[in-house]
């Protein structure tokens, strides 16, 4: 048996979950390709409840494609296939959990125990860390873009609510010039460490 062999079946038998092992056994994915698809299984399993796990998702993803419930369309690199798989499962787990919150406070009003199909604010009113965190942000965003005025003009209208088309129009932006800052922003903030929004 040669080297490679060797290190080849010793990667595969390393590989505990099943699914990801039979996708390794039957040529679908290299051990690179497997490494690649746990970093994006972390990364689409981020904001997911915690008893979904990155792990749940990127088995699933292999057991659809083993099963022959979705199959590899031809071209189409398997990363960028079962990174798809995955992208369709969390919109599905939040479809799922958005669902149920809407019939538990369906539920919740037909049972009368509260009145409205809203759930309350207990507090209205931000606590005075909540206000000074506030601060401190945007202190950061303006000291982070105070040479770039589109980034400013975006993030003021994205603050007021408007839609990335009613900036473009008010701010007399493009399509591409309004994506192209939404992308300098995004790595901006990654830069700084700053998170605003979800994880």
């Amino acid at each position: 048996m040669k080297t490679l062999d060797i290190l080849k079946s010793s990667l595969v038998e390393a590989v505990t979950d099943m699914p990801a092992r039979r996708a390794l056994e039957a040529g679908l994915v290299t051990t690179a390709d497997l490494l690649r698809l746990k970093v994006i299984a972390r990364l689409q399993a981020r904001g997911l409840p915690p008893e979904i796990g990155w792990s749940d998702l990127l088995q699933e993803a292999f057991a659809r494609v083993l099963d022959g419930s979705r199959r590899h369309p031809d071209g189409l690199p398997t990363v960028t296939f079962v990174a798809g798989i995955m992208r369709s499962l969390r919109e599905q787990y939040w479809r799922t959990a958005r669902r149920g919150a809407r019939q538990s406070r369906k539920l919740l009003a037909e049972l009368e125990i509260t009145d409205t199909q809203e759930p309350e604010l207990l507090d209205p009113e931000p606590s005075p860390e909540r206000r000074a965190i506030a601060q401190q942000q945007m202190e950061a965003l303006n000291e982070l873009f105070a040479d770039d005025e589109v980034a400013r003009q975006l993030i003021a209208g994205l603050y007021e609510g408007r839609t990335p088309e009613e900036i473009c129009a008010a701010q007399g932006l493009s399509k591409m010039d309004y994506d192209s800052a939404r992308r300098r922003i995004r790595r901006a903030l990654v830069r700084a460490g700053l998170r605003f929004g979800q994880p």
